[in-house]
């Protein structure tokens, strides 16, 4: 299964390159505006955290180091470029909507980009010689660290959205499941750091903070289980109560991530810090993104059919 996965996830990344690039070519004014909109500018680090995720992919089951390499290049180069980019755009604009109507789930991919190189920096690591080794795991922990202070950031203005600002169904949008699957990916970091730490001679300066790794890989764990019942219950109010359509939409893949990420995560921290007794919660969960997964890809494919279709009737 997870090779199959794997197969179609790189047939998916050419094929979103391709069209990224063809929108570039033939809409670039409308792709300019996309990017520095307070709306869908950080939407763009997706292409960070797909570029890391499939360089994590190519070395746990590719087994190709030097792709994984090539993979860690293009997501840093694109990672700083997007994200100093995005975030100077959104400074220096001269209208801003108000946070109600600016802030976001998916603002939190600013995040997951970030500890996507820092799970990528961190796998690479353990495979490297000396001085190498030392290095990346020194960046591994900056960008770790740095993604968590960019958390406390954000997760601040959108608590403080949902509590101080009126909330409609149509706000709670899917991309708000990032604000756990930011956490998984970081305890996902952290649990690599934890691992990368064993070695004390390779990284010293990881094995005197080992203590320090621990605890918050924990916090970032126990944040992000915070968030799955009460993003649970506001779905069930969005779709239950207030009866809002349960059709496909794009921004369900930003739901099915974060799923994912928690087994991942869950399971890497419990073999990491020992705690066996965690062992269920990966495997549950991993049936929910698998779930997740194969409703979502069912509704892309129903909508490519009529979309097809009614290309065709045209016709």
């Amino acid at each position: 299964m997870a090779v199959g996965l794997f197969a179609l996830n790189c047939v998916a990344y050419v094929v979103i390159w391709a069209l990224s690039l063809l929108r570039l070519r033939l809409y670039p004014r409308r792709m300019v505006d996309d990017l520095i909109s307070h709306q869908r500018g950080l939407g763009f680090l997706t292409v960070v955290a797909a570029t890391a995720v499939l360089g994590n992919q190519v070395i746990l089951i590719g087994k190709e180091f030097t792709i994984a390499i090539a993979l860690l290049a293009l997501a840093v180069i694109l990672w700083l470029a997007l994200t100093y980019t995005v975030f100077t755009a959104l400074t220096i604009k001269r209208e801003k909507p108000s946070l109600a109507q600016g802030i976001s789930g998916t603002w939190l991919l600013a995040v997951v980009a970030t500890q996507s190189i820092a799970v990528l920096i961190a796998l690479l690591a353990a495979h490297w010689g000396q001085p190498l080794r030392l290095h990346a795991n020194f960046v591994a922990l900056s960008m770790w660290l740095w993604g968590g202070m960019l958390y406390i950031w954000i997760i601040s203005l959108i608590f403080y959205r949902y509590t101080f600002f009126r909330f409609e169904p149509d706000d709670l949008a899917p991309p708000y499941w990032i604000n756990m699957g930011a956490m998984a990916i970081s305890t996902l970091a952290g649990s690599l750091l934890v691992e990368n730490s064993t070695i004390s001679s390779d990284a010293p300066f990881l094995h005197s903070l080992r203590p320090f790794l621990e605890g918050f890989t924990v916090f970032y764990w126990a944040t992000g289980t915070w968030w799955i019942p009460i993003i649970a219950i506001l779905a069930v109010w969005r779709y239950g109560y207030r009866r809002l359509p349960f059709e496909y939409d794009p921004l369900y893949w930003g739901a099915v991530f974060p799923l994912g990420m928690y087994a991942v995560a869950t399971f890497r921290m419990a073999e990491a810090l020992k705690l066996e007794f965690l062992d269920p919660i990966p495997q549950v969960f991993l049936g929910l993104s698998l779930a997740a997964w194969l409703a979502t890809f069912i509704g892309l494919m129903r909508r490519l059919g009529s979309g097809l279709a009614r290309n065709a009737t045209r016709g």
